[in-house]
Protein backbone atom coordinates (compact mmCIF):
# COMPACT_ATOMS: atom_id res chain seq x y z
CA UNK A 1 0.00 0.00 0.00
CA UNK A 2 2.96 2.48 0.85
CA UNK A 3 4.42 1.59 -2.42
CA UNK A 4 1.36 2.39 -4.32
CA UNK A 5 0.75 6.15 -2.88
CA UNK A 6 4.39 6.87 -3.02
CA UNK A 7 4.05 5.59 -7.07
CA UNK A 8 1.07 7.91 -7.10
CA UNK A 9 2.29 10.44 -5.61
CA UNK A 10 5.45 10.52 -7.87
CA UNK A 11 3.38 9.94 -11.52
CA UNK A 12 1.08 12.60 -10.13
CA UNK A 13 4.15 15.47 -9.49
CA UNK A 14 5.04 14.84 -13.09
CA UNK A 15 1.97 15.07 -14.74
CA UNK A 16 1.71 18.36 -12.95
CA UNK A 17 4.47 19.45 -14.40
CA UNK A 18 2.87 18.42 -17.88
CA UNK A 19 -0.22 20.78 -16.59
CA UNK A 20 -1.89 22.52 -14.24
CA UNK A 21 -5.34 21.76 -15.60
CA UNK A 22 -8.06 18.96 -14.77
CA UNK A 23 -7.33 15.30 -16.45
CA UNK A 24 -10.26 14.38 -18.79
CA UNK A 25 -11.10 10.79 -17.90
CA UNK A 26 -13.90 9.67 -20.36
CA UNK A 27 -15.42 6.07 -19.01
CA UNK A 28 -14.76 7.39 -15.58
CA UNK A 29 -17.82 5.65 -14.58
CA UNK A 30 -16.42 2.60 -15.92
CA UNK A 31 -14.26 -0.33 -14.23
CA UNK A 32 -10.68 0.53 -15.25
CA UNK A 33 -12.00 4.71 -15.42
CA UNK A 34 -12.49 4.41 -11.78
CA UNK A 35 -9.40 2.87 -10.60
CA UNK A 36 -7.36 5.88 -12.43
CA UNK A 37 -9.49 8.57 -11.69
CA UNK A 38 -9.17 7.43 -7.61
CA UNK A 39 -5.69 6.94 -7.94
CA UNK A 40 -5.05 10.30 -9.76
CA UNK A 41 -7.25 12.70 -6.99
CA UNK A 42 -5.48 10.48 -4.36
CA UNK A 43 -1.86 12.13 -5.43
CA UNK A 44 -3.44 15.63 -5.86
CA UNK A 45 -4.20 15.83 -9.37
CA UNK A 46 -8.17 17.48 -10.24
CA UNK A 47 -10.53 15.58 -12.59
CA UNK A 48 -12.65 15.66 -14.76
CA UNK A 49 -14.94 12.57 -15.45
CA UNK A 50 -17.27 11.82 -18.44
CA UNK A 51 -19.46 9.15 -18.99
CA UNK A 52 -23.11 8.13 -19.99
CA UNK A 53 -24.00 5.36 -17.62
CA UNK A 54 -25.61 3.27 -20.09
CA UNK A 55 -27.38 0.10 -19.17
CA UNK A 56 -24.59 -2.56 -21.30
CA UNK A 57 -24.41 -3.85 -17.24
CA UNK A 58 -25.48 -2.78 -14.37
CA UNK A 59 -25.70 1.20 -14.37
CA UNK A 60 -26.20 0.52 -10.05
CA UNK A 61 -22.43 -0.46 -9.96
CA UNK A 62 -21.23 2.50 -12.66
CA UNK A 63 -23.32 5.05 -10.11
CA UNK A 64 -22.10 3.45 -6.94
CA UNK A 65 -18.21 3.96 -8.31
CA UNK A 66 -19.43 7.54 -9.39
CA UNK A 67 -20.37 7.79 -5.81
CA UNK A 68 -17.14 7.06 -4.28
CA UNK A 69 -15.61 9.80 -6.90
CA UNK A 70 -17.85 12.47 -6.16
CA UNK A 71 -17.06 12.44 -2.45
CA UNK A 72 -13.39 14.06 -4.05
CA UNK A 73 -12.93 17.32 -3.77
CA UNK A 74 -11.14 18.13 -6.95
CA UNK A 75 -13.11 15.67 -9.27
CA UNK A 76 -16.49 16.67 -11.42
CA UNK A 77 -18.34 14.59 -13.40
CA UNK A 78 -20.17 15.07 -17.07
CA UNK A 79 -23.21 13.04 -18.49
CA UNK A 80 -22.85 12.98 -21.59
CA UNK A 81 -22.03 10.67 -24.61
CA UNK A 82 -18.70 10.77 -26.67
CA UNK A 83 -20.86 11.08 -29.85
CA UNK A 84 -22.71 13.91 -28.94
CA UNK A 85 -20.37 16.20 -30.52
CA UNK A 86 -21.50 19.71 -28.80
CA UNK A 87 -21.07 17.81 -25.44
CA UNK A 88 -17.71 16.71 -26.15
CA UNK A 89 -16.60 20.29 -27.49
CA UNK A 90 -18.36 22.58 -24.52
CA UNK A 91 -16.02 20.43 -21.66
CA UNK A 92 -13.38 20.96 -24.18
CA UNK A 93 -14.33 24.80 -23.84
CA UNK A 94 -14.89 24.63 -20.63
CA UNK A 95 -11.29 23.23 -19.59
CA UNK A 96 -8.91 23.31 -22.11
CA UNK A 97 -8.03 19.84 -21.32
CA UNK A 98 -3.95 19.11 -21.79
CA UNK A 99 -4.22 15.13 -20.84
CA UNK A 100 -6.50 13.27 -22.15
CA UNK A 101 -7.12 9.70 -21.35
CA UNK A 102 -9.94 8.36 -23.29
CA UNK A 103 -11.48 4.42 -21.62
CA UNK A 104 -15.10 5.07 -22.71
CA UNK A 105 -16.47 2.81 -25.56
CA UNK A 106 -18.90 0.16 -26.21
CA UNK A 107 -17.03 -2.73 -24.64
CA UNK A 108 -17.54 -6.78 -25.26
CA UNK A 109 -16.93 -8.81 -27.90
CA UNK A 110 -20.08 -11.13 -28.44
CA UNK A 111 -22.22 -8.03 -27.49
CA UNK A 112 -21.19 -6.88 -30.80
CA UNK A 113 -22.44 -9.43 -32.78
CA UNK A 114 -26.16 -8.15 -31.29
CA UNK A 115 -25.78 -4.62 -31.67
CA UNK A 116 -23.04 -3.83 -34.00
CA UNK A 117 -24.43 -0.25 -34.54
CA UNK A 118 -23.37 0.49 -30.52
CA UNK A 119 -20.03 -0.13 -31.42
CA UNK A 120 -19.37 2.30 -34.64
CA UNK A 121 -21.40 5.29 -33.10
CA UNK A 122 -19.14 5.41 -29.76
CA UNK A 123 -16.24 3.73 -30.61
CA UNK A 124 -15.51 5.19 -33.90
CA UNK A 125 -17.82 8.56 -34.03
CA UNK A 126 -16.88 9.17 -30.41
CA UNK A 127 -13.57 8.68 -30.96
CA UNK A 128 -13.41 11.09 -33.63
CA UNK A 129 -14.91 13.71 -31.80
CA UNK A 130 -12.28 13.34 -29.38
CA UNK A 131 -9.58 13.37 -31.86
CA UNK A 132 -10.86 16.69 -33.15
CA UNK A 133 -11.58 18.24 -29.28
CA UNK A 134 -7.96 17.51 -28.63
CA UNK A 135 -6.61 18.78 -32.03
CA UNK A 136 -7.95 22.25 -31.31
CA UNK A 137 -7.26 22.79 -27.90
CA UNK A 138 -3.90 21.59 -28.55
CA UNK A 139 -3.90 18.40 -26.15
CA UNK A 140 -0.32 17.99 -24.74
CA UNK A 141 -1.19 13.75 -24.95
CA UNK A 142 -4.06 11.87 -25.54
CA UNK A 143 -4.06 8.25 -24.41
CA UNK A 144 -6.64 6.34 -25.38
CA UNK A 145 -7.69 2.21 -24.46
CA UNK A 146 -7.24 0.10 -27.68
CA UNK A 147 -7.23 -4.06 -27.20
CA UNK A 148 -5.72 -7.15 -27.17
CA UNK A 149 -8.78 -8.44 -29.55
CA UNK A 150 -7.11 -6.16 -32.10
CA UNK A 151 -4.48 -9.47 -32.44
CA UNK A 152 -8.02 -11.75 -33.62
CA UNK A 153 -6.65 -14.77 -35.49
CA UNK A 154 -2.81 -13.84 -35.10
CA UNK A 155 -0.84 -17.34 -33.82
CA UNK A 156 1.80 -15.98 -33.26
CA UNK A 157 2.51 -15.70 -29.53
CA UNK A 158 3.57 -13.96 -27.44
CA UNK A 159 1.25 -11.02 -29.34
CA UNK A 160 3.48 -7.71 -29.96
CA UNK A 161 3.14 -4.64 -31.11
CA UNK A 162 5.08 -5.25 -34.30
CA UNK A 163 2.56 -8.14 -35.44
CA UNK A 164 0.29 -7.37 -38.24
CA UNK A 165 -3.41 -6.82 -37.12
CA UNK A 166 -5.42 -7.05 -40.65
CA UNK A 167 -7.58 -9.67 -39.46
CA UNK A 168 -9.91 -9.00 -36.54
CA UNK A 169 -12.53 -11.61 -35.83
CA UNK A 170 -15.39 -9.22 -34.55
CA UNK A 171 -16.77 -5.72 -34.57
CA UNK A 172 -15.69 -4.43 -31.39
CA UNK A 173 -11.54 -5.63 -32.22
CA UNK A 174 -12.39 -3.80 -35.69
CA UNK A 175 -13.23 -0.65 -33.93
CA UNK A 176 -10.23 -0.52 -31.75
CA UNK A 177 -7.72 -0.90 -34.41
CA UNK A 178 -10.00 1.77 -36.34
CA UNK A 179 -9.36 3.83 -33.21
CA UNK A 180 -5.55 3.39 -33.76
CA UNK A 181 -5.24 4.24 -37.36
CA UNK A 182 -7.05 7.04 -36.62
CA UNK A 183 -5.29 8.40 -33.68
CA UNK A 184 -2.07 7.80 -35.87
CA UNK A 185 -3.78 10.08 -38.57
CA UNK A 186 -4.24 13.03 -36.20
CA UNK A 187 -0.41 12.17 -34.59
CA UNK A 188 0.53 12.86 -38.06
CA UNK A 189 -1.13 15.60 -39.32
CA UNK A 190 -1.75 17.75 -36.71
CA UNK A 191 1.13 16.63 -34.45
CA UNK A 192 -0.87 15.74 -31.61
CA UNK A 193 0.86 13.11 -29.24
CA UNK A 194 -0.95 10.20 -29.06
CA UNK A 195 -0.35 6.08 -26.86
CA UNK A 196 -2.89 3.86 -27.82
CA UNK A 197 -2.93 0.71 -25.18
CA UNK A 198 -3.94 -2.12 -25.64
CA UNK A 199 -5.39 -3.97 -22.34
CA UNK A 200 -5.51 -7.66 -22.06
CA UNK A 201 -7.91 -9.19 -20.23
CA UNK A 202 -8.74 -7.08 -16.99
CA UNK A 203 -9.42 -7.96 -13.65
CA UNK A 204 -9.86 -6.75 -9.86
CA UNK A 205 -12.63 -4.97 -7.37
CA UNK A 206 -14.85 -3.22 -8.74
CA UNK A 207 -15.05 -5.19 -11.76
CA UNK A 208 -17.43 -5.16 -14.91
CA UNK A 209 -20.34 -8.16 -14.50
CA UNK A 210 -20.01 -9.13 -18.09
CA UNK A 211 -16.28 -10.34 -17.41
CA UNK A 212 -15.32 -14.39 -16.17
CA UNK A 213 -14.28 -13.43 -12.79
CA UNK A 214 -17.82 -11.88 -12.00
CA UNK A 215 -19.84 -14.01 -13.90
CA UNK A 216 -17.91 -17.08 -12.42
CA UNK A 217 -17.98 -15.63 -8.71
CA UNK A 218 -21.82 -14.75 -8.76
CA UNK A 219 -22.61 -18.16 -10.24
CA UNK A 220 -20.75 -20.46 -7.83
CA UNK A 221 -21.55 -18.27 -4.55
CA UNK A 222 -25.62 -19.27 -5.87
CA UNK A 223 -24.76 -22.87 -6.72
CA UNK A 224 -25.49 -22.34 -10.39
CA UNK A 225 -23.05 -24.06 -13.09
CA UNK A 226 -20.54 -21.84 -15.12
CA UNK A 227 -20.18 -21.91 -18.86
CA UNK A 228 -16.61 -22.76 -20.24
CA UNK A 229 -16.15 -21.78 -23.41
CA UNK A 230 -13.59 -24.01 -25.83
CA UNK A 231 -14.10 -26.72 -22.95
CA UNK A 232 -11.75 -24.83 -20.61
CA UNK A 233 -8.84 -24.76 -23.32
CA UNK A 234 -8.12 -21.29 -22.75
CA UNK A 235 -5.38 -18.99 -22.15
CA UNK A 236 -6.00 -15.50 -21.09
CA UNK A 237 -3.53 -12.68 -19.91
CA UNK A 238 -5.31 -11.80 -16.79
CA UNK A 239 -4.05 -8.04 -15.56
CA UNK A 240 -4.71 -6.98 -12.49
CA UNK A 241 -6.27 -3.42 -12.24
CA UNK A 242 -3.23 -2.18 -9.86
CA UNK A 243 -0.76 -3.28 -12.41
CA UNK A 244 -3.09 -1.63 -15.10
CA UNK A 245 -3.39 1.49 -13.67
CA UNK A 246 0.17 1.85 -12.67
CA UNK A 247 0.69 1.05 -16.54
CA UNK A 248 -1.06 4.17 -17.64
CA UNK A 249 0.28 6.73 -15.39
CA UNK A 250 3.21 6.27 -16.47
CA UNK A 251 2.16 6.39 -20.11
CA UNK A 252 0.05 9.56 -19.08
CA UNK A 253 3.43 11.29 -17.67
CA UNK A 254 5.59 10.57 -20.81
CA UNK A 255 3.75 12.32 -24.25
CA UNK A 256 5.48 10.99 -27.38
CA UNK A 257 7.54 12.89 -29.07
CA UNK A 258 8.15 13.67 -32.67
CA UNK A 259 10.09 10.97 -34.40
CA UNK A 260 8.60 8.01 -31.97
CA UNK A 261 6.74 6.69 -34.68
CA UNK A 262 9.68 5.05 -36.52
CA UNK A 263 7.45 4.41 -39.92
CA UNK A 264 6.04 8.10 -40.30
CA UNK A 265 7.93 10.35 -37.70
CA UNK A 266 4.87 11.07 -35.78
CA UNK A 267 4.30 11.56 -32.08
CA UNK A 268 2.96 7.97 -32.06
CA UNK A 269 2.98 5.52 -29.39
CA UNK A 270 1.63 1.83 -29.37
CA UNK A 271 1.98 -0.33 -25.88
CA UNK A 272 0.65 -4.05 -24.86
CA UNK A 273 -0.25 -3.63 -21.32
CA UNK A 274 -0.91 -7.24 -19.72
CA UNK A 275 0.81 -9.50 -17.16
CA UNK A 276 3.04 -11.27 -19.40
CA UNK A 277 1.80 -14.79 -18.12
CA UNK A 278 -1.05 -16.35 -19.62
CA UNK A 279 -2.58 -18.35 -16.97
CA UNK A 280 -5.12 -21.37 -18.42
CA UNK A 281 -8.65 -20.72 -17.55
CA UNK A 282 -8.96 -23.94 -15.17
CA UNK A 283 -6.68 -23.10 -13.15
CA UNK A 284 -8.03 -19.84 -12.86
CA UNK A 285 -11.26 -21.31 -12.14
CA UNK A 286 -9.46 -23.43 -9.38
CA UNK A 287 -8.35 -19.71 -8.15
CA UNK A 288 -11.72 -18.81 -7.64
CA UNK A 289 -12.88 -22.35 -6.39
CA UNK A 290 -9.59 -21.68 -3.66
CA UNK A 291 -10.59 -19.07 -2.46
CA UNK A 292 -14.27 -19.12 -2.39
CA UNK A 293 -14.15 -22.57 -0.86
CA UNK A 294 -16.50 -24.29 -3.32
CA UNK A 295 -16.53 -26.34 -6.48
CA UNK A 296 -17.81 -24.61 -9.57
CA UNK A 297 -20.52 -26.73 -11.58
CA UNK A 298 -19.10 -26.54 -14.82
CA UNK A 299 -21.04 -26.35 -18.78
CA UNK A 300 -18.32 -27.57 -21.08
CA UNK A 301 -19.04 -24.98 -24.18
CA UNK A 302 -17.29 -24.62 -27.80
CA UNK A 303 -15.22 -21.79 -29.05
CA UNK A 304 -17.70 -18.40 -28.82
CA UNK A 305 -18.03 -16.69 -32.33
CA UNK A 306 -15.42 -13.50 -32.01
CA UNK A 307 -13.52 -15.08 -29.48
CA UNK A 308 -9.52 -16.66 -28.99
CA UNK A 309 -7.94 -19.18 -27.81
CA UNK A 310 -4.89 -17.85 -26.08
CA UNK A 311 -4.00 -14.42 -25.52
CA UNK A 312 -0.39 -13.21 -24.46
CA UNK A 313 1.48 -10.25 -24.24
CA UNK A 314 5.03 -8.66 -24.99
CA UNK A 315 5.32 -6.15 -22.80
CA UNK A 316 8.99 -5.39 -23.35
CA UNK A 317 8.08 -2.16 -25.24
CA UNK A 318 6.36 -0.75 -22.34
CA UNK A 319 8.89 -1.91 -19.57
CA UNK A 320 11.89 -0.30 -22.09
CA UNK A 321 10.00 3.12 -22.06
CA UNK A 322 8.47 3.40 -19.10
CA UNK A 323 9.78 1.23 -16.30
CA UNK A 324 6.25 -0.38 -16.00
CA UNK A 325 6.41 -4.65 -14.50
CA UNK A 326 3.57 -6.35 -13.91
CA UNK A 327 3.81 -7.78 -9.58
CA UNK A 328 0.35 -9.00 -9.18
CA UNK A 329 -0.06 -13.20 -8.78
CA UNK A 330 -3.47 -14.52 -9.90
CA UNK A 331 -3.85 -16.10 -7.16
CA UNK A 332 -3.57 -12.63 -5.06
CA UNK A 333 -5.38 -10.71 -7.86
CA UNK A 334 -8.48 -13.33 -7.32
CA UNK A 335 -8.72 -12.92 -3.82
CA UNK A 336 -8.53 -9.30 -3.49
CA UNK A 337 -11.51 -9.38 -6.17
CA UNK A 338 -13.89 -12.58 -4.10
CA UNK A 339 -13.24 -10.42 -1.07
CA UNK A 340 -14.22 -6.66 -2.68
CA UNK A 341 -17.83 -8.80 -4.23
CA UNK A 342 -18.51 -10.26 -0.50
CA UNK A 343 -17.86 -6.72 1.05
CA UNK A 344 -20.37 -5.13 -1.74
CA UNK A 345 -22.92 -7.61 -1.98
CA UNK A 346 -23.37 -8.61 1.40
CA UNK A 347 -22.44 -12.90 0.46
Amino acid sequence: MQEKKESAGLWGRKLRELTERPVLITGAAGFIGYHLAKRLLDSGVPVVGLDNLNDYYDPSLKKARLQKLSCEFDFAFVKAELEDRAAVDQVFAEHGFEVVVNLAAQAGVRYSLENPRAYIDSNVVGFLNILEACRHARTKHLVYASSSSVYGANKKLPFSESDNVDHPISLYAASKKANELMAHTYSHLFALPTTGLRFFTVYGPWGRPDMALFKFTKAILEDRPIDVYNNGQMRRDFTYIDDIVEGVLRVMAAPPLAGDCAESGAPYRLYNIGNNQPVMLMDFIKAIEFKLGKKAQMNMMPLQPGDVPDTFADVSGLMKDCGFRPATAIEDGVGQFVDWYRDYYGV
